[in-house]
């Protein structure tokens, strides 16, 4: 009986559902030493980030930074520490209302702009981005737990995707239709939807905002951005880059705070033409072939801002208790624990790297997200067992094959049921590549020229009499 490890990436690209936010903690003697330790390299990466001028607490509307409303704040914090990183603004109904009146009153001013001026403004952010670096990655580290260097890479992959939509916005190009009668001439141009509400998850804060609001902002619309409450610090601090960039006030909006208000502010809203929504991962890890052994020796967990550090914590609290029931569930109907399999030494929301054995279809590591470090092995017996097991779901955005086999790697990458196939590769998204799944893993694609279809709308125009 052969071996596979399976690991099932889910997202659900839709608008009818929006995250909301809770999170716990507890500590022992041990964490309050532990959290004392990190705190210094904390506070020394908060203060270079002040000092870049990219710690931004309140919601952007209209070009302007505001405070919530009614003076409600809520905390960030440190998942690696459970220090509280800053207080921001903790926005609701109203705020958002606002924000989509200023986007939409802005858009009649952006999309009037010419490709190549729009394009100039893009390209300006991404230079900014990239000039900013090592803060931008620090203040992702701080609040969303994941080591320097994946933070690092976040930054150039996400500044990525504005420099390729800068150049892609100078590319929308309409078609002219052969006539069917000789008076007539026939054309479809592509305009810009209207205003854009952008929901972000906490897993990429930085590059889940960029492959949304790039192409966006490329074809003439106008963005409220929703970042997740766990981490809105890197959303700010990029919208702050995009104001320096030369984007217009309006152009570019961010609130944060009441998730079901701001959601049902953005749903209802007749002024909002356009949902995009990630709920979930975007881009599947690498899957890692070979013992438990070599899993362990590659995965140092421990504060992101240690440069040896390979995983970090999970976001919160709430996340590690999921995990827990998702490890018992397995556990209770057969499965077992080949390596990790409870919560790290560390304490606070550390979690052991983990390698679940004879895992089955009935269990909810094989059904569902686990969205920790969790790795489930499925045993099958044929290829077209495999197939089928990996096409038993209702999600359907990235799968993985690994093979040596050209004509394996064929068959099976078309039969899987999934947005995006990688073989032989876990990293496989770029922002040059369509992203997006299929079934209830979303509508749409994000990144390359096909994404660019998503903020458009078609325009046919038939000119008559012209004889």
């Amino acid at each position: 009986m052969a071996m596979a490890m399976a690991m099932r990436r889910a997202a659900a690209l839709g608008a009818r559902h929006i995250l909301a936010a809770s999170s716990t903690s507890s500590s022992s003697s041990s964490g309050v030493l532990l959290r004392r330790h990190m705190s210094v390299d904390a506070g020394a990466a908060m203060e270079k980030v002040r000092a870049a001028g990219l710690l931004r607490t309140q919601g952007l509307i209209g070009g302007k930074w505001v405070d919530a409303y009614d003076g409600k704040t809520l905390e960030v914090q440190n998942p690696a520490t459970g220090e509280t990183l800053a207080n921001v603004s903790c926005m609701g109904s109203k705020e958002t209302s606002d924000a989509i009146a200023s986007a939409h009153s802005t858009f009649y001013s952006w999309s009037k702009l010419t490709a190549n001026e729009r394009s100039k403004a893009l390209r300006k952010w991404h230079d900014l981005i990239i000039s900013h670096k090592e803060e931008l990655a620090l203040l992702m580290t701080l609040e969303q737990g994941k080591p320097m260097k994946e933070a690092l890479g976040e930054v150039t992959y996400g500044a990525s995707f504005i420099e390729y939509f800068a150049e892609e916005a100078k590319r929308i190009y309409g078609d002219i239709i052969p006539p069917t009668l000789s008076d007539r001439r026939l054309l479809v141009l592509k305009q810009p939807v209207g205003v854009v509400g952008a929901v972000t998850p906490w897993n990429f804060p930085l590059a889940m905002i960029t492959r949304k609001v790039g192409p966006a902002l490329a074809c003439g619309c106008t963005v409220v951005v929703k970042p997740s409450e766990f981490t809105p610090l890197t959303a700010l601090a990029a919208a702050d880059l995009a104001l320096q960039a030369g984007i217009p006030a309006g152009a570019i909006n961010v609130v944060m705070g009441n998730a079901p208000e701001i959601g049902d502010a953005l749903l209802q809203s007749t002024q909002v033409r356009k949902i995009t929504f990630t709920g979930s991962t975007a881009v599947g890890k690498k899957l890692m072939a070979g013992s438990a052994n070599t899993v362990k020796k590659s995965l140092k967990v421990g504060n992101g801002l240690e440069e040896s550090t390979s995983q970090g914590p999970l976001i919160n609290e709430a996340a590690v208790q999921k995990v827990e029931k998702f490890i018992n569930d397995a556990t209770s109907k057969g499965a077992n624990i080949m390596l990790g399999g409870k919560r790290h030494s560390l304490g606070m929301s550390f979690y052991e790297p983990t390698v679940v054995g004879n895992v089955s279809n009935d269990m909810l590591l094989f059904r569902e997200e686990v969205f920790g470090p969790v790795a489930p092995l499925v045993p099958f017996k044929t290829e077209e067992d495999a197939i089928h097991m990996a096409n038993d779901t209702n999600a359907g955005l990235a799968a993985y094959i690994f093979t040596k086999s050209i004509p394996r790697s064929w068959r099976v990458s078309e039969a899987l049921e999934y947005g995006l196939v990688g073989v032989n590769e876990g990293i496989i998204s770029t922002e040059v590549a369509p992203f997006g799944g299929v079934k209830q893993s979303g509508l749409g694609r994000e990144g390359s020229k096909y994404g660019m279809d998503e903020y458009l709308e078609l325009k046919y125009i038939c000119m008559g009499n012209l004889n």
